[in-house]
């Protein structure tokens, strides 16, 4: 089932919000890469912090999204509030994430992330 970018990205969102890994491993292409500071995570990492509840999201406040797309490649760029909890320590922040996507037979999928404080 192919859908737009823009729907791919707000399903991404409402799948990590209300923590449905299901949705999650659907979205996430199993060669993401995703990147915050140091960190250097794994679709994997992703799928077992969500489902273990290490992470932990309440809000999620989109203040701006841009896109691109052409052919099989889309990227997005998002900032917004999160709110919720990491490792069990409460967090409320401003983030930006730029996240780059392949079209696949499937929809799109998210192959690399990149998130920092805005």
């Amino acid at each position: 089932m192919d859908h737009t970018l823009l729907d791919a990205e707000h399903r991404l969102q409402a799948a990590q919000l209300a923590g449905d890994v299901a949705a999650l491993d659907e979205l996430l292409d199993d060669r993401l890469t995703f990147t915050f500071g140091e960190v250097v995570a794994s679709k994997a990492d992703d799928l077992a912090g969500h489902r273990g509840g290490s992470q932990v999201l309440t809000e999620l406040f989109e203040e701006d999204l841009r896109m691109f797309s052409e052919g099989t490649t889309g990227v997005t760029w998002f900032l917004g509030r999160l709110t919720g909890s990491l490792g069990g320590e409460p967090f409320t922040a401003r983030m930006r994430y730029t996240r780059t996507w392949l079209r696949t037979p499937d929809g799109w999928r998210v192959i690399a992330a990149h998130a920092s404080y805005a």
